[in-house]
């Protein structure tokens, strides 16, 4: 099971209440919420490895310097001079209680110098034998799915009790095209929430049947310039206009399958790795039982095969 971190503690964030407090006042919601879904998917799903993925750089250069406009629009208005992203101020500081706990958890944290946690994500799903379980809120990873080599992207719908398991069926009854075929369909459709403008005038629905038409990115653009295709001459003009974006959006929008990555353990912890830590850690910030919660369902029997 591989854990897109930030993804969870976003939705922690903002689906817990601040009112949540360490014993001097701070808020603690998003560490809080975190160990709550952990515990739930352990326990609903019983993985024999766990690895929470992190976002060593969530805005890498190699990808800006393809298109300027990636992720412009999480900048902040005057943007500090390391390009921190612009988070609720509350948040932040519960950034390094949830690396700490993870750690003190044993719970393996994995990220990459110049790659987001997509990309770790990515790496750990190529090296994988199978089964693989992603737990994202994050479409873009639907690229990864794969029926043949047990690759599903579990994707919460409400909190992480109910989640949509992803899986190539799925995919292209809601979309139209499958796992493989996805970042085709990311690519020209684009996605202004990651500052992608996407092929003008093609949106999803259009995108999907020309990946049905043409099969991948490569034979649409190949139609484009052919004058016999069955193009039409906007949807033509539209291609060949956006050439310079469908060059380079496909490395942008495809995740890394070989990022370097550090030595970890994967195995689930059946108890903490560091208990002194995770005690003080528990009082420090109140961790109450949530924290519970994890040891009781990291204690679990292995699931049966």
């Amino acid at each position: 099971m591989l854990l897109d971190t930030a993804s969870l503690y976003f939705r922690a964030y903002f689906g817990v209440p601040e009112s949540m407090k360490s014993p001097d006042g701070q808020p603690v919601n998003a560490v809080r919420g975190l160990l709550d879904f952990i515990a739930r998917l352990v326990q609903d799903h019983r993985p024999d490895q766990l690895v929470a993925c992190m976002d060593a750089d969530w805005r890498p250069q190699w990808r800006v310097d393809l298109i300027p406009s990636y992720k412009t629009h999480r900048l902040a208005a005057e943007p500090a001079e390391d390009g921190e992203e612009e988070i609720p101020d509350t948040l932040s500081p519960q950034v390094p209680v949830i690396e700490q706990v993870l750690d003190a958890l044993g719970i393996a944290r994995v990220g990459s110098p110049g790659y987001e946690a997509d990309d770790v994500i990515g790496t750990l799903t190529a090296r994988a034998a199978g089964p693989v379980q992603i737990v994202t809120g994050d479409r873009d990873l639907f690229q990864l799915v794969d029926d043949a080599r047990r690759v599903t992207v579990l994707y919460p719908v409400k909190g992480v009790g109910q989640l949509q398991v992803t899986d190539d069926r799925l995919l292209r009854e809601k979309y139209g095209v499958d796992g493989a075929s996805y970042a085709d369909l990311a690519a020209l459709r684009g996605d202004a929430s990651d500052g992608l403008p996407g092929a003008k005038g093609i949106g999803e629905k259009t995108a999907a049947q020309l990946l049905h038409m043409y099969g991948d990115l490569g034979g649409i653009r190949a139609a484009a310039l052919d004058p016999d295709s069955k193009l039409t001459p906007a949807r033509r003009k539209n291609l060949l206009d956006g050439s310079g974006y469908l060059d380079v959006a496909p490395t942008v929008v495809r995740v890394a399958t070989d990022c370097p990555l550090p030595a970890y353990d994967p195995a689930l912890p059946a108890e903490p790795l560091d208990p002194m830590t995770l005690e003080d850690l528990s009082t420090r910030w109140n961790l109450g039982s949530s924290l519970e919660r994890v040891l009781a369902a990291l204690a679990l029997p292995p699931a049966e095969a």
